[in-house]
């Protein structure tokens, strides 16, 4: 990517649609302007204008906005055309301004333009298409958090304690001659401790914003007619799957999403476990232990009349995926009496509900966000992804690694040089340190428009 070049896309979805916007950001565009508008239209200042073709007739007819850099979304000079939304009028837009200079944009250019601009971080940049793919309302308001600056606040103010550290070490190792020895001040000791709260706080927030964006994969398995289906549809709040008496209705994977708390679930109904299959839902069955494999947990669903004893969970439990959690949801609990709802105490957590009257649904509820240490925290929540995650814990273990090396040999290079590598990870989150590749990853999957 250029910055040298002026770009052009589609700033809406494709589609049939009332208005469609085409945004154009590069140094050409008040020469672009001036051509397709006859004008160059006032700064910040929204004015009807006919957007006209090589022959000086109108291509279609709206709203044009022009922004000059700086003080534009990408820094740049930035043209918006709102017309119409058919899908053939914005692309004889865009098609037109190609032909006055312009090249079509790359996924995530124009954000990555505003990045390399700095007009938002890297943090930022990613919260923009948070925000855009927000799949609940809780998830859309910590990606705003986030889009308005408050994880990268966050992360800023934890690299100030490190970097504050890291001052604190290498000031002992330019004046060895001092009669004080900075290595073994209690305060170090006091601000280690109080980078080791920063970083709790930070992570909690973040884990909960990466939840609220990812959520957890949820595979219900268990014997045919456990009630693996009405479990789906208890979930859901309506008839997802089909519910019949015959065993083997559900043949292939049902999928659906739902939210706990602004927590993503994505449920998987799959066929029941059983031999003796014939070959469709055989091959229903092999998807089924397909999917557990890549699940986050599985929900073993038992009939608690039938099976009182989980015996078909012992059964199937040596062909179940041995590095995913189970959880025993028994089923029918409404009619068999004196069961306990929960039973943590041996073997896979159990949970007792009723699929058909709704009994123990927010106990498991309740359980599948304990599972993944998902709470509900108003106003503290940011969006967040799994790299972010990653850097954090990488530069918690170098500040843990530091700690340790003073405490063991004094040697303040080696403790500096642990501050150093910990620095440099927690830059990676707002991008004050990034590799070519990693930008190349991230923009890669935003939309041809953002």
């Amino acid at each position: 990517m250029t910055r040298v070049d002026t770009i052009v896309a589609p700033a809406t979805p494709p589609g049939r649609g009332g208005i469609g916007i085409v945004r154009v950001s590069g140094p050409k565009v008040p020469e672009i302007a001036a051509v397709l508008l006859g004008e160059l239209p006032a700064a910040r200042t929204a004015r009807f204008a006919r957007f006209l073709d090589a022959r000086q007739q109108p291509l279609d007819a709206g709203l044009a906005l022009f922004f000059p850099s700086p003080r534009s979304y990408t820094g740049e000079h930035v043209l918006e055309l709102q017309g119409h939304g058919g899908q053939a009028v914005l692309e004889a837009l865009v098609a037109r301004v190609i032909e006055l200079g312009a090249r079509r944009a790359q996924p995530g250019e124009f954000t990555l333009r505003a990045f390399l601009n700095n007009k938002l971080d890297l943090a930022q940049a990613e919260a923009i298409a948070d925000l855009i793919d927000a799949g609940s309302r809780e998830a859309a308001r910590a990606a705003m958090r986030s889009l308005q600056g408050e994880f990268s606040a966050m992360v800023r103010g934890l690299t100030d304690a490190v970097i504050d550290l890291r001052s604190h070490v290498e000031a002992a190792i330019d004046f060895p001659e001092e009669e004080i020895d900075f290595l073994a001040d209690r305060q170090l000791s006091e601000r280690f401790q109080a980078v080791r709260q920063h970083f709790d706080a930070i992570e909690q927030s973040a884990r909960q914003g990466r939840l609220l964006r990812e959520g957890m994969t949820i595979v219900i398995a268990g014997r045919p007619n456990a009630g693996k289906s009405s479990l789906l549809n208890r979930l859901t709040g309506y008839d997802a799957a089909i519910v019949t008496p015959v065993p083997g209705t559900t043949r292939d994977i049902v999928r659906e999403r739902i939210h706990i708390d602004g927590m993503p679930l994505h449920v998987l109904d799959t066929a029941g476990l059983r031999d003796g299959a014939d070959a469709v839902e055989a091959e229903g069955i092999r998807r089924a232990q397909e999917q557990m494999r890549h699940a986050d947990r599985v929900l073993f669903v038992v009939d608690l009349v039938e099976d009182p004893e989980a015996r078909a969970y012992s059964q199937e439990r040596a062909r179940l995926p041995a590095h995913v959690p189970v959880t025993l949801v028994l089923n029918k609990c409404d009619l068999a009496a004196g069961i306990p709802l929960a039973d943590t105490l041996s073997g896979p957590p159990r949970v007792a509900i009723s699929a058909l009257t709704g009994a123990g649904m927010e106990l498991l509820r309740g359980h599948l966000k304990d599972c993944v240490g998902f709470k509900t925290l108003e106003g503290e929540t940011v969006s967040a992804r799994q790299r972010h995650l990653e850097a954090l814990a990488r530069a918690r273990r170098q500040v843990e690694d530091a700690e340790q090396r003073l405490h063991d040999t004094r040697a303040g290079e080696l403790v500096a040089e642990e501050l150093r590598g910990a620095q440099q990870a927690l830059s990676e989150i707002t991008g004050e340190f990034t590799s070519e590749d990693l930008l190349g990853r991230i923009f890669g999957s935003f939309c041809i428009g953002k």
